[in-house]
């Protein structure tokens, strides 16, 4: 009778285990620690809603990149990389004199003066050899404005909407080189905010010559997160106190501010201010450039909205823009950043819309977004956002512990299902308007608790194995459930994909052996029959699959993993044909028919699982391996052979001899088969069963080569060295047919059987 106080006590118990598994979930969403793979998770779904959202976002025509690019590398013209500032500063005077460019950045750094013009060589040398040579000293006053490559990149630079690009470093051995711009904002701008900015150590600029003279730089450092994929820039980067701010944020202030005042001038910062609707936390949530609200996280980075692929943008090579190759309309007016795309020199990263990306295109892609963000509003992620998370995952935790112990599995499938919708529908909903919410760790603890509650009551071990047992037992040898009992999840019941080798064994002649006993003795004889071989296949540790009649079907290697599927194929059938000589005696003692059978093993991928109908299953095998071992099974009277195998069993088995007996091509198959006949342990073969199998696989090869006498010799040499079989009768008569009406020239020693 139902023990209404058992039913309680259970439900009790996958209350508290509910409970005990929401803890790690509670614990990541208030930060106490941090489980990987919930932010896997959450970061595989942002990249997702990211390329989902690709078509949303047409390309940006206000922003070209010009690509330092292997064409350009390997031109005469610019060679190799550095390019000497005599041509940087032909490209720069050329994008806003010739094309008349509105911004220039530059995603790269010139840390190191250019000496490959000799001018310094040659001051050296006025200083110290020629000193005295007032000729020399004059020549070189005249010659330096020439060869000062910095300088003429310097001249170029100044004065001109343009961005110098530099990065900053941390750790120990964190390097201070170059020129370091300005700061944007200082601390005490941030004061009473609440923010994690991360602060740099060093930082590596341009030579200070280049950093002065340009109107504004720029940090590139992307935030690169744990699984190596960039999905944020910063817009704030921390050094001494100080916060500067990153390229993509330079080159949208400096384009707003030639946008904004005829001057041309940059305008500054005007400060930061928090979300009003959390105002009483004071959290770094926004940067207010003029009248642009901008929004960024607690690190004051930025999410970037990709708009496709890599090259979504109009990438123009720089060797083009030196040869004048490119039209006027395609640089005017446009935002250009200068970065590259070839592979060694290590700017490709790796973002949600492609693994390998061009590091210059990801600020292009923020410099887009900002420059659109009065009509289409940045990926944000605001403080009262992550209150909300937390809420909910303290709630579904609670509510879900509490109702699904109660729940029929039916009930508590359809409550997991809503609960994961909603979740889905929730993050689908923020994410549509513009917020970036975490969903991994809601979504994870209902599949926790849905998988707890279905699971509870199987965990103990006596209860798993008995029900398992029941359940392989159908099938399966008892030897073999028992061992698979011990580690019972390594095993199921579903169809998949494995090599395996079958056996096929039937008894030739068997419809005159019915005709000649009775029904009561027929029976008694296919059963002692049918018993002993099976024994014999158990023992090798075969899977019986089915019997057809007076035929048996057999496999190596599932339901229990077995490498040695083929060889242990092979034994059986070598154990059956010695099993055959006893129950033939028994039979003899009885007065009942002599009795011979064939055997066909194959080895190959084949289909092995629970396979059926909703009335009748077995666990069983199937696929062209299968049928292959069932046809050379019928190919036994054929060839008079007691066992025939294709090559992948034979190659399979290198302990045995093998006996070469025909390539044929079965019914239902196009690719002829090379067969064989397994002999015996190599270590047992003597020395005439090795000079006959010599001899026969000679005559094979000579039969193959249309050499019909040779191999008729071989096969005179056989009876003549031993005893007359009757495959070598039935191998004469093929060679003489053919000798005789000789096949075409392309055969190729293949025989084709039409009929199973």
């Amino acid at each position: 009778m139902f023990n209404l106080s058992s039913r309680y006590k259970n439900i009790l118990y996958r209350v508290l285990l509910s409970f005990v598994l929401c803890i790690p979930y509670w614990g990541h969403v208030l930060n106490y620690w941090q489980i990987p793979v919930i932010d896997q998770i959450d970061h595989i779904i942002y990249d997702s809603q990211i390329r989902w959202n690709l078509k949303d976002h047409p390309t940006d025509e206000r922003i070209v990149i010009l690509d330092i690019d292997e064409k350009s590398l390997g031109s005469e013209t610019l060679g190799r990389w550095p390019w000497s500032r005599d041509k940087m500063a032909t490209i720069v005077n050329s994008l806003f004199d010739d094309y008349g460019i509105s911004v220039l950045a530059f995603d790269v750094v010139f840390a190191e003066p250019d000496t490959s013009s000799g001018l310094p060589k040659l001051k050296q040398l006025a200083a110290n050899e020629f000193k005295n040579n007032a000729d020399f000293a004059r020549k070189l006053t005249q010659l330096e404005p020439q060869l000062d490559f910095d300088g003429q990149f310097e001249q170029a630079i100044l004065g001109r909407p343009l961005v110098m690009g530099y990065y900053f470093n941390a750790g120990e051995a964190a390097q201070k080189s170059g020129g370091l711009p300005a700061p944007v904002l200082v601390k005490e701008d941030l004061q009473g905010l609440d923010h994690n900015m991360p602060q740099w150590k060093g930082f590596g600029s341009s030579l200070p010559r280049f950093a002065d003279a340009a109107l504004v730089s720029g940090h590139f450092n992307p935030v690169v997160d744990l699984d190596g994929i960039v999905r944020r820039l910063p817009a704030l980067a921390g050094y001494e106190n100080d916060l500067y701010e990153s390229l993509a944020l330079a080159t949208s202030r400096l384009y707003w501010a030639l946008q904004d005042t005829p001057s041309g001038q940059a305008m500054r910062l005007s400060g930061i201010s928090p979300l009003s609707a959390s105002s009483n936390t004071g959290a770094l949530e926004y940067l207010q450039v003029g009248k642009r609200l901008l929004p960024i996280d607690q690190e004051a980075n930025f999410y970037v909205p990709f708009k496709g692929p890599a090259k979504s943008f109009t990438y123009l090579s720089a060797i083009d823009l030196i040869e004048k190759k490119i039209p006027l309309e395609a640089l005017k007016d446009k935002i250009v950043f200068v970065g590259t795309t070839a592979p060694g020199l290590g700017d490709l990263r790796g973002t949600p819309v492609s693994g390998i990306y061009p590091g210059v295109e990801i600020h292009a892609n923020l410099t887009s977004a900002l420059l659109n963000s009065d009509t289409t509003p940045l990926l944000h992620r605001p403080t009262w956002l992550k209150a909300v998370e937390v809420i909910s995952v303290l709630l579904i935790g609670l509510l879900l512990s509490l109702v699904l112990p109660w729940l029929s599995p039916v009930g508590l499938s359809l409550a997991t299902a809503a609960s994961l919708a909603a979740t889905t529908a929730a993050g689908w909903n923020l994410w549509e308007s513009g917020l970036v919410a975490t969903t991994a760790t809601g979504m994870l603890l209902i599949a926790t608790l849905f998988v707890s509650n279905m699971a509870y009551g199987f965990f103990i071990e006596s209860r798993r194995k008995r029900q398992f047992t029941e359940l392989f037992g159908q099938y399966v040898p008892p030897e073999l459930v028992q061992q698979m009992a011990e580690n019972p999840d390594q095993y199921d019941m579903s169809g998949r994909r494995k090599e395996l080798t079958v056996l096929f064994s039937d008894v030739r002649g068997f419809s005159t052996i019915s005709e000649s006993l009775s029904p009561t003795d027929l029976a008694l004889y296919i059963n002692e029959y049918l018993t002993s071989m099976s024994r014999v296949i158990r023992e090798h540790g075969g899977t019986l699959d089915k019997y057809i009649g007076d035929a048996i079907m057999a496999f190596w290697g599932a339901p229990v993993d077995e490498p040695r599927h083929a060889l242990q194929a092979v034994q059986a059938a070598m154990a059956m044909r010695n099993e055959l000589n006893v129950v033939r005696e028994k039979f003899e003692a009885k007065g009942w028919p002599n009795l011979n059978i064939g055997i066909g093993l194959s080895s190959g991928d084949m289909t092995v699982g629970d396979m059926g109908s909703k009335v009748r299953k077995a666990y069983t095998v199937m696929g062209d391996a299968v049928n292959l071992g069932s046809r050379l099974e019928g190919l036994t009277k054929t060839y008079a052979a007691w066992t025939l195998v294709p090559e992948a069993t034979m190659l399979a088995c290198p302990e045995f001899e093998f006996r070469q007996m025909d390539r044929v091509r079965v019914k239902g198959k196009n690719e002829p088969v090379p067969i064989y006949e397994p002999v015996c342990f190599k270590e047992s073969v003597t020395p005439e069963v090795r000079r006959e199998i010599e001899l026969w696989n000679q005559a094979i090869d000579h039969y193959y080569t249309s050499d019909w006498d040779l191999a008729l010799q071989c096969l005179q040499t056989i009876e003549q060295e031993g005893e007359t079989q009757e495959r070598i009768e039935i191998f004469r008569t093929k060679i003489l047919k053919f000798k005789a009406s000789p096949p075409p020239a392309d055969w190729g020693g293949i025989t084709n059987f039409e009929t199973k």
